[in-house]
């Protein structure tokens, strides 16, 4: 059972990891070579996997079903309380939002195409939203099943498409260098955003429980998945198609037709298309579960039938609104994603360890687990943080060119 759980944990964290916006990585990497890409992913992924292992330090010292909301009270005050709650909710109401007009769309159109019948957007984002709320609404444990399967799926379909191009791959498209320097700060928080898994970790650590040994291999191991997959994916894009040629592909619908014309293949479009509509599926799930559980807490419902109810509403009730009466609020505030997702991910979990770590030192407590690093390494990530935020508002003012 431990083991099984480990499995599906796992399988939550790359599940909310790998979202339909992989298929734009290349595009924000196209300027940089696959090599300055490779090293720009490879950064990303070791930033927010020891900031993962810092949340895990924190959660061996409060009750397992802690969300931010609690653990931000305890150790910041109500200061950062109001601080952590602000980028939580502000992060998984944007993501949920664009969750639900992007596969309320994609499920009109199929719906559409099945029935023969035209159906609306509004209704198609409606059904999407009952599907994955009567998932959440049950618990961690349908999520896990649920996730499981559609997991399965996102990969024989990535498997396809990686098929389809890899053997296409050229190796002189493999060696070319950064157009410009100032691209590589430009894809910084686009591939920054793409590791995020942050929001789920309270989720996780209530399913498994303060086992600090198996939380470590989930967050590690979970998080390495999306890594290696996002590798593979660099590799068959950027090695099929020139750096000029991916540069001129604005848009994600022009990428994979190019895609699909170079090979002369519709199954390329079509297995990213399948992709696309699975990952977006398993990424709102494991968001919306991070948000179910964080509102949970924060609101102190009940856990009988009743109090799911109603945090499933106010989970899920305001993202599907504006998604549908006001969607460009919402996916323009999804501009702003990596400075929540900076707060939330390693500003909070910084500020939470090092004032956990001084408490424990005044009252001589010796932690039975601690991050490796210690002053230094915090410093670092905070920098990182830094870096991150300092591009994304430089893209904003037009400082340096925007991608992805």
């Amino acid at each position: 059972m431990a083991l099984n759980k480990t499995l599906g944990s796992m399988l939550i964290i790359a599940g909310t990891t790998i979202g339909a916006g992989m298929l734009a990585l290349p595009l924000a990497s196209a300027g940089l070579g696959f090599t300055t890409a490779l090293i720009a992913m490879f950064g990303m992924w070791a930033l927010m996997t020891y900031t993962a292992l810092l949340m895990i330090e924190i959660h061996q010292h409060a009750d397992t079903d802690a969300t931010l909301n609690t653990l931000a009270q305890q150790l910041l005050g109500r200061k950062g309380q109001i601080l952590a709650n602000f980028a939580m909710m502000f992060l998984l109401y944007s993501l949920c939002a664009a969750y639900i007009a992007g596969g309320g769309g994609q499920l009109s159109e199929k719906l559409s195409d099945w029935l023969n019948i035209s159906i609306p957007p509004q209704l198609g984002a409606l059904l999407f939203t009952i599907l994955i709320a009567a998932v959440v609404s049950v618990g961690t444990h349908t999520v896990d099943m649920v996730n499981r399967i559609l997991f399965t799926a996102k990969i024989v379909a990535l498997a396809v498409m990686l098929g389809l191009l890899v053997p296409h791959v050229e190796g002189q498209h493999l060696v070319e260098m950064p157009v410009q320097k100032g691209l590589i700060l430009s894809a910084l928080p686009v591939v920054f955003t793409s590791f995020g898994f942050h929001g789920s970790i309270p989720s996780i650590v209530r399913y498994v429980g303060i086992d600090v040994k198996t939380l470590k291999k989930v967050m590690i191991l979970g998080s390495a998945l999306p890594l290696f997959i996002y590798l593979l994916w660099q590799l068959a894009s950027q090695g099929v198609i020139s750096q000029p040629e991916l540069m001129t592909s604005t848009t994600l619908g022009s990428f994979i037709a190019s895609l699909s014309d170079l090979l002369h293949n519709p199954m390329v479009s079509k297995s990213v298309s399948i992709f696309a509509d699975l990952a977006l599926a398993t990424s709102f799930l494991g968001v919306s579960l991070g948000l179910f559980d964080f509102m949970s807490d924060s609101l102190k419902r009940s856990s009988d039938v009743s109090g799911r109810v109603q945090t499933g509403m106010i989970t899920f009730l305001p993202p599907l609104a504006f998604a549908i009466f006001y969607p460009q609020g919402f996916i323009m505030a999804l501009g702003y994603a990596a400075i929540a997702l900076v707060i939330l991910a390693i500003f909070l979990p910084v500020a939470m360890v090092r004032s956990q770590r001084k408490k424990h030192k005044s009252e001589n407590i010796m932690p039975s687990y601690m991050v490796r690093g210690g002053n230094l390494a915090l410093l670092i990530v905070t920098l990182a943080g830094v870096l991150i935020i300092s591009a994304q508002t430089m893209q904003m003012v037009g400082f340096i060119p925007a991608v992805g």
